[in-house]
């Protein structure tokens, strides 16, 4: 008997550790364990909770197809989720363990506990890189270190793709194999969330909806993905990142079908979400390197010099959307009322925290996280240390984004604001990122902007220069 220990992979199609088990030939278990103190910890949003659950309710349903129950069961936290997989070891006579690799800090951290504990029972804990397309460590420089700079990352990554063609593995069924597994034997508990979680059912959860979504995507928008994926009000980006974040979806079946239906040379639109399925797996490649990330320490060293203001009402006013800057607080509001934002938005929205109100970036990760369907550790911090410059590859510091001319180029009819903020409906196109300065502003019930953008700027100039200074002296 083998048990799969399912976490943030939630598929039948293109599961390495499910695979591996079912080729043993033996008998197989799939087991997810829900870890409530620990999503709490890591700040799980609760639509991300509940896209989990009905995620499981129909991988159960297509488990069972191949004669392969799911067993579910509640623990408190990662270390008692262990303590639940051995129990279930020891009832059903357990030989071998699967579970694809997560590269964070606690979950690594689980895994060893998991290894040496299984060990004394004498069972094999089998793990597999499956998260990424080329495992941490099998993309490197020609010194055989880890990449600190993105851009020869992808080049060496695309090198070794065109040496080692994306395959996506297809199960091959239970009953194929000729087995026979009792599932009134396997002990099966509710599907129970002791953990608050909001409405995700925008969000279509059976493997067909999710493959037809990628393959719609692919065919009907991605070649234009270039020109549309930074206007908010284009549905020019794909959507799938929620998928990918609870391993609904593989990184393999997304380059597979993007691949698949234009051989090289790709369009450019197809270039760029290649592109961006390479940042997710250069995000995955940086946590596993540097363990620092997962205890919230800035990439740079120097990034533990700046000072941070955190004034608290201007923190509330930039999670409830109501910092006076309409693209700003269009991004949050969207945030807020559907668990997404666009990913332009959100680099104009933690710039915003950051290099105009003099916020610490892990605030403002932490919010994210707290809030996001698609929330990802390795990509939420990479997307903030990149706006706070302090990350690797990150954004040079005195980059500042203006929320005005961002808002004014992304969204030049005011579209998206309009959508999002409707007290600025009637708010002409000329003044519709500056609404201020519109005749009729005393008319509008929207706050004026918390700070003028031009001195902030120089604040945080300021404030990393000395940063940096202090650094270079010590």
């Amino acid at each position: 008997m083998r048990i799969v220990w399912l976490r943030r992979d939630l598929r039948t199609i293109d599961n390495t550790a499910l695979n591996v088990a079912i080729e043993s030939g033996e008998p197989v278990i799939a087991a997810f364990v829900a870890t409530p103190d620990s999503w709490r910890e890591h700040k799980m949003a609760p639509i991300q909770a509940d896209l989990i659950k009905r995620r499981l309710v129909e991988l159960k349903s297509e488990l069972s197809e191949l004669n392969i129950p799911l067993i579910y069961f509640e623990a408190q936290d990662y270390a008692s989720s262990v303590d639940v997989l051995l129990s279930w070891v020891k009832q059903y006579g357990v030989t071998n363990v699967h579970v694809n690799k997560e590269y964070e800090l606690n979950e690594v951290s689980r895994d060893d506990k998991a290894e040496s504990k299984l060990s004394e029972l004498g069972v094999m804990l089998h793990r597999y890189d499956d998260k990424c397309y080329f495992a941490p460590g099998s993309v490197v420089n020609k010194q055989g270190h880890y990449f600190k700079v993105f851009t020869p990352y992808k080049r060496a990554y695309l090198q070794k793709l065109e040496q080692y063609p994306v395959q996506v593995q297809k199960v091959k069924g239970a009953v194929e194999l000729g087995r026979e597994l009792r599932p009134q034997d396997i002990l099966q508990h509710d599907m129970t969330f002791n953990y608050p979680t909001e409405c995700s059912d925008v969000y279509p959860v059976k493997t067909t909806q999710i493959l037809e979504l990628l393959r719609a995507f692919v065919n009907e928008r991605s070649d234009d993905y270039q020109a549309d994926r930074d206007f908010p009000s284009i549905e020019g980006t794909s959507r799938l990142s929620p998928y990918l974040a609870i391993g609904a979806l593989s990184v393999r079946q997304c380059m597979a079908r993007l691949l698949y239906e234009q051989m090289p040379p790709l369009s450019e639109g197809r270039q760029t979400w290649l592109s961006e399925l390479i940042w997710r797996e250069f995000y995955q490649h940086l946590i596993y390197f540097e363990p620092k990330l997962s205890r919230g320490e800035s990439f740079l060293p120097w990034g533990r010099h700046l000072t941070w203001q955190n004034d608290e009402k201007r923190i509330q006013a930039w999670k409830e959307g109501m910092t006076g800057y309409p693209i700003v607080d269009a991004a949050m509001r969207q945030l807020n009322q559907t668990g997404w934002m666009h990913n332009r938005l959100r680099m104009i929205a933690a710039s915003f925290l950051i290099k105009d109100l003099q916020v610490d970036w892990r605030i403002g990760e932490d919010y994210f996280m707290s809030k996001l369907i698609d929330g990802e550790y390795s990509a939420n911090n990479g997307g903030w240390q990149w706006c706070a410059s302090t990350g690797c590859d990150g954004q040079p510091y005195f980059r500042i984004f203006n929320p005005t001319t961002q808002g004014e180029r992304f969204d030049p009819k005011g579209d998206f604001v309009r959508h999002w903020v409707p007290e600025l409906k009637n708010v002409p196109d000329k003044f519709i990122h500056q609404p201020s300065k519109w005749a009729n502003a005393k008319g509008v019930s929207y706050p004026s902007p918390i700070v003028d953008h031009k001195a902030q700027r120089e604040i945080t100039l300021a404030n990393y220069k000395n940063a940096k200074d202090f650094m270079d002296a010590t």
